[in-house]
């Protein structure tokens, strides 16, 4: 039995900061930028983005441009002063310019998870339920996200256990936190899949 893994954001909106060198890998240089879309709520998310040197020069990238891609949510652990710090960002394999105000935001996950699940219920009795989902992609690597369910999606996800090979479909989203470091509070920024629909993969002998 193989445990598939599927890792596809459709995500288009405005770049809202400086297009910034971020690594080099195998001689291919990499680029970052934020991102920032909106929710039919109004609300936005800013979201963290890997592009490739060469896309970001074919297009011409500036702030200000409306953007629609075909992306991968990607993790890695960034050692701080205080521990591990899981990094979500999306990395861009497909570009085009688009009108203004044009948002989207849509990811479709298969993976396994590999933690047990959390469900709890919010003092109001709304029901939770988080999930660390683990998808694969080339050379062995793996992507570690943060998923966060809710509802009647939250009761049934309580029931699955570490190994199970689920598919979500959801977006990502953005929530500001504080966090107490050495006496100061830090405002910070988190990264999670909000999932709207859920279940589990089953595989035929």
């Amino acid at each position: 039995m193989e445990n598939s893994s599927r890792n596809i954001l459709y995500l288009s909106g405005q770049i809202v900061s400086d297009i910034e060198f971020s690594h080099e890998s195998h001689g291919t240089l990499f680029y970052t930028f934020k991102l920032e879309t909106r929710r039919l709520s109004g609300t936005y998310d800013v979201i963290n983005t890997i592009i490739r040197q060469e896309t970001a020069e074919e297009h011409n990238l500036a702030v200000g441009d409306f953007i629609s891609t075909q992306s991968e949510l990607r993790s890695f652990n960034q050692k701080t002063e205080t521990g591990n710090r899981l990094i979500i960002s999306a990395f861009i394999k497909e570009l085009t310019l688009c009108k203004e105000n044009t948002y989207e935001n849509a990811l479709h996950l298969t993976g396994t998870i590999c933690k047990e699940p959390v469900y709890r219920k919010t003092p109001l009795g709304r029901e939770i339920c988080d999930i660390m989902l683990a998808t694969n992609r080339k050379y062995g690597r793996s992507d570690y996200l943060p998923l966060i369910v809710w509802g009647r999606n939250a009761r049934a996800a309580g029931t699955f256990r570490t190994g199970d090979v689920i598919t979500v479909c959801g977006r990502v989203q953005s929530r500001e936190y504080t966090k107490l470091i050495d006496g100061v509070e830090t405002v910070r920024t988190a990264f999670e899949v909000s999932v709207s629909s859920i279940e589990e993969v089953s595989f035929e002998e």
